[in-house]
Order: structure tokens, then C-alpha cells, then sequence
């Protein structure tokens, strides 16, 4: 379907382009020179002592899970509203994850009431989700992290760029996920980041990345290395030369590309005032500087969603669902505990996602505000 205004847009052009034409002409590919330059300029921007590139978001949070010993018999704590991933990480590892509820309808966060009446002596992690590019509530959850001697693990795929007093989200734990998915703030289509200021950690990290094998492919083209051990057991996680291009450019894309999106989720805040008493935008007093990755909109509770989402796509706009709760999926009904959430499926009944992404004229915004207003008239 041709739609008047999608749910999101990469910002590709010249400069990509030209980064990729480069990678071709030096005829290395797999992960070498330019991912080094790639995790460096990610490491300076977020602030974080080291970063690991890898193929994407799902593998960086896998990786963390294994580097915080999670394993058989261990509980993670984890939100339900957020991608599948998430949770799918700790069961790769053999754990088991604990789903807890969300603030509220104003903070589609953890609740740190919740994590703290979660934890158990078979607790080992918090895996933090930051929705939508909004900050959890990071000093409480570090607080309640070192009294327990939990790890702490920020699933910031939708957070790069993103800060809470003056520190970049996925850097306030032990270790931070980044996704630079086709529909991320910025994007290599397939592709992650893992950062962290643990230096065994990043050791380990970055043997796991790459089957546990002491050289990499690049050594042994160099002449540095003629063979290898493998002293981990690894994965194939790399990511390649291409990909790490493309990040690279992305990255100084970011800081305008999010300072856009954030103008426009203000517009969107200006624009639906007077709608509905009852529509309500998420985040409306939220602590730190937002990368604004989503436009979550809470419908009125009853509302037909699916109504209003097929009104929506007959006027041309693109909307989405963020997330179907994890807890209540069926590869999660068996052998997981019962879990009952009620905020976070009251609030999920009602969510629906927005175009949002930095092409989008002033005027774009208009047309979905005006599209929802009539979406939402009686039938």
C-alpha cells in the first residue's frame, strides 16, 4: 500500500551512498578497519569506555545476558510492553524472565515498586527497557541494582541519543543494547551496538562476538596471526564493513535527526490539545533529553482500536501497536509463571503508534492530528 504518510522514513542519501562505494572499492568486507572506527565514534558519543558492533540488537542483548552469568535456574527481571527480544534474550541463556508492570499512563516504564517486590534470591539482572526513547527511572533502579548486587542491562534500542542528567542512556549500567534497525533513529537496516565501561566485560564481548576465537579473519589477512584458539564458546554476531559505513554517517545524522523528532512530538502535544480530554501522548513531564522514537498515543478506554486504526489507514496514515504485551503471547503461556499485569494491559489495550521520523513536514503532523480527530468521531 502507497501511503499519503508512513509510520516512519530513513534519512539515506549522498553520504551513505559514498560511505558503502568506499567499502566496495577497498574489497574487505567482513568486520575490520571501518567497524573500529565506527565503535570508537559510538564510544565518544555515548560516553561509554568501549563498544562492540554486532549484527544486531537481539545478538548485543543475548551477548549481555551470557556476560551477566545469567543461566538455568536465574530470574531477570523484564517489562512486558516492549519487543519479544527482550525476553527471548534470558531464555537463550536458560533464565527465566520475570515480567513486572509499567508506571502508569503517563510513564510506560518500569515501575520501580514493581522490580523491587519482583526480586528474589534467584534474581541475577534488570533488564530496563527505555519505551520509546524516555528514560526509566535509572537512580532508583542503579539504587536497588547495588543493594541486591543485581546487573543491570538497558535495552536502549529505541534510546541512542538519548540522556538522563547529562548521561547517554545505555551507559547508566553495566551494559547498554542498541538496535540500528530499518526503523531506529539511526539505521544500517540489520545491526547493534553493545556498550559498556567494564573492561572485562568488553573482553569478553567481543570473543563471544566472533565464535570465541583469539584472532579474527582481518589478523590473519594481515599477517598477524597465522591460526587460533577458541576459549570461549561463541557465536557468529559480527557485523560487516558495509553496515559499520553506513553507522558511521548515521551517527552524525543523529543530533539534528533527534532534535527533529522531538520538535514534532511537541507539535503532535500542541496540535491534539482540544481533541479529546481523553487522548492522552505519553511523557508529557519525562526527566532527560528524549531521543522521541516513538509517538505512542493512548486512545480512551473502551475505544475500538482496531476501528480506529483502519480509519486511520483509509485516510492514508500508517499506525502500529507497541507493543503486544510479551507475557501474553503463546510461546510465553507455557512453563512461564501466571503473570498478571493489569496496568500494562489496560495501558496496551489502548496504545497506538503515530508516524514519526525527521522527513516529516509540520504539516505532515497536521494531517494525522486532523485524521485522528475524525477517526475518533462517532459512528
Amino acid at each position: 500500500m502507497s501511503w499519503k504518510i508512513p509510520l516512519s522514513d530513513i534519512d539515506y542519501g549522498q553520504e551513505e551512498r559514498l560511505a558503502v562505494d568506499s567499502v566496495l572499492q577497498g574489497r574487505w568486507l567482513t568486520m575490520g578497519a571501518i567497524t573500529e572506527e565506527f565503535e570508537q565514534a559510538f564510544s565518544a558519543y555515548t560516553g561509554a569506555r568501549y563498544a562492540v558492533a554486532v549484527t544486531n540488537a537481539t545478538a548485543a542483548l543475548h551477548m549481555a545476558c551470557v556476560v551477566a552469568g545469567l543461566g538455568p535456574g536465574m530470574e531477570a527481571i523484564v517489562p512486558s510492553l516492549t519487543f519479544v527480544a527482550t525476553a527471548n534474550a534470558i531464555r537463550y541463556c536458560g533464565a527465566t524472565p520475570v515480567f513486572v508492570d509499567i508506571q502508569g499512563e503517563e510513564d510506560l516504564n518500569l515501575s520501580c515498586q514493581a522490580i523491587e517486590q519482583a526480586i528474589t534470591e534467584r534474581t541475577r539482572a534488570i533488564l530496563v527497557v527505555h519505551y520509546g526513547g524516555y528514560a526509566c527511572d535509572m537512580p532508583s533502579i542503579m539504587e536497588l541494582a547495588h543493594e541486591h548486587d543485581l546487573v543491570v542491562i538497558e535495552d536502549a534500542a529505541h534510546a541512542v541519543g538519548s540522556e538522563l542528567g547529562g548521561i547517554k542512556l545505555g551507559t547508566w549500567g553495566d551494559m547498554g543494547c542498541f538496535s540500528f534497525f530499518s526503523n531506529k533513529n539511526m539505521t544500517t537496516g540489520e545491526g547493534g551496538m553493545l556498550v559498556t565501561n567494564d573492561e572485562d566485560f568488553a573482553k569478553r564481548m567481543r570473543l563471544l562476538r566472533s565464535h570465541g576465537m583469539t584472532t579474527l579473519t582481518l589478523d590473519r589477512h594481515k599477517g598477524h596471526a597465522w591460526s587460533y584458539d577458541v576459549v570461549d564458546l561463541g557465536y557468529n554476531y559480527r557485523i560487516d564493513e558495509i553496515r559499520a559505513a553506513l553507522g558511521k554517517v548515521q551517527l552524525t545524522k543523529l543530533p539534528a535527526n533527534n532534535h527533529r523528532r522531538r520538535h514534532l512530538t511537541q507539535l503532535y502535544r500542541q496540535a491534539l490539545q482540544g481533541i479529546d480530554p481523553q487522548v492522552l501522548i505519553p511523557f508529557e513531564n519525562h526527566a532527560g533529553i528524549s531521543a522521541a522514537h516513538l509517538l505512542p498515543l493512548l486512545l480512551p478506554a473502551g475505544s475500538n482500536r482496531l476501528a480506529f486504526m483502519e480509519s486511520m489507514k483509509a485516510q492514508g496514515i500508517q499506525t502500529s501497536i507497541h507493543y503486544p504485551p510479551i507475557h501474553t503471547f503463546s510461546a510465553y503461556q507455557t512453563g512461564q509463571k501466571n503473570t498478571s499485569l493489569p496496568v500494562t494491559e489496560a495501558i496496551a489495550a489502548r496504545e497506538v503508534t503515530l508516524p514519526l521520523y525527521p522527513g516529516m513536514s509540520d504539516e505532515d503532523v497536521l494531517t494525522v492530528t486532523r485524521a485522528i480527530e475524525q477517526a475518533l468521531m462517532p459512528v
